[in-house]
């Protein structure tokens, strides 16, 4: 159980590997590791929100990328919207530190990078959007404190925005997000996966 990419220290025999991969017409460089989420490649959920996030209707404010890996989602958006800063969290220290060699290695700087298990170690309530690819295996009860949570953490008019495989459990979280917002939408449907979106109204 030690292994897996959602725990604290990920006990693995180390194996880097450096590839490019395009996002926003931007070719990124990263550096991965055994220990962490989809280490070949940009896996498809991520790109699949990062085709349907919409930046231009925020509010003002920082970004959250929750549970951010090695970084991918949260790069893309920081390099997207260099405005903002955008805050990458995980508790994966293995993944966190690759992030920060993949944040240098692309010269982003609008992002702060730190250690947080879901909402811990997360005391800003000022984003004007949080985000996440939730690591599924972790077990229901994290994934829906991962939904649960990004409202108190929000400014109005701010978005929670979620990707899950249907068959991994999007519809009851739609259901969550509704309850606990008001409102979801599916803003995107692709293979499979749904892109599901709440906005905290005033």
């Amino acid at each position: 159980m030690t292994n897996y990419y959602y725990t604290h220290n990920p006990d693995i025999v180390h194996d880097e590997k450096q590839w490019n991969f395009e996002i926003f017409n931007h070719e990124f460089k990263f550096t991965t590791d055994n220990g962490v989420f989809s280490k070949r490649t940009v896996d498809y959920g991520s790109r699949t929100l990062l085709a349907a996030f919409d930046p231009t209707d925020l509010p003002a404010g920082p970004i959250l990328d929750l549970g951010t890996g090695y970084g991918p989602i949260g790069m893309a958006l920081a390099y997207q919207s260099p405005e903002r800063t955008v805050d990458m969290v995980d508790v994966n220290e293995l993944a966190l530190s690759l992030a920060r060699k993949n944040v240098a290695l692309n010269q982003i700087t609008n992002t702060n990078i730190f250690t947080s298990d879901i909402y811990q170690q997360v005391t800003a309530t000022n984003y004007a959007a949080i985000v996440t690819n939730p690591p599924v295996r972790a077990g229901k009860a994290v994934v829906d404190t991962m939904l649960t949570g990004a409202v108190s953490r929000l400014v109005v008019g701010g978005t929670l925005t979620v990707v899950l495989q249907k068959k991994q459990g999007a519809p009851s979280a739609k259901k969550l997000m509704q309850t606990t917002f008001g409102n979801c939408q599916v803003i995107k449907k692709d293979k499979g996966y749904y892109i599901l979106q709440s906005v905290k109204e005033g």
